[in-house]
């Protein structure tokens, strides 16, 4: 017998517009899938997601003012480089998307 599909959850679903939007939504799962802590490098991100330099530093800008990145730039040499990473608040509002969304769809995977 095959189980029944999963029911939505009824009342309103709360989902973090910020990392709703799907550009965003990319960004974050790439930055929490490293351990806390560890920082990607900008053209590494960019690249990954095959964004342009101003579409990647538009959405890093919203991330950042929400506390949810941490942009860092360093030297080495004579070269810039640019570092992101996610902060704990970014983590766990992640977190808590996952949650809702799982929530939202009526799945419950134990998270």
């Amino acid at each position: 017998m095959v189980d029944p599909p999963p029911t939505p959850a009824s009342g309103v679903i709360d989902l973090d517009e910020i990392i709703h939007q799907p550009t965003r939504l990319q960004v974050m799962s790439l930055l929490v899938s490293v351990k806390d802590r560890d920082r990607l490098a900008y053209g590494f991100v960019q690249k990954h997601l095959e964004l342009t330099p101003g579409n990647l530093t538009t959405h890093l800008r919203k991330l950042e003012d929400a506390d949810y990145v941490a942009i860092t730039k360093e030297f080495h040499g004579s070269k810039p480089r640019t570092w992101i990473e996610a902060t704990a608040a970014g983590r766990n509002a992640f977190t808590a998307y996952l949650k809702n969304l799982e929530r939202a769809l009526g799945v419950h995977t134990g998270r």
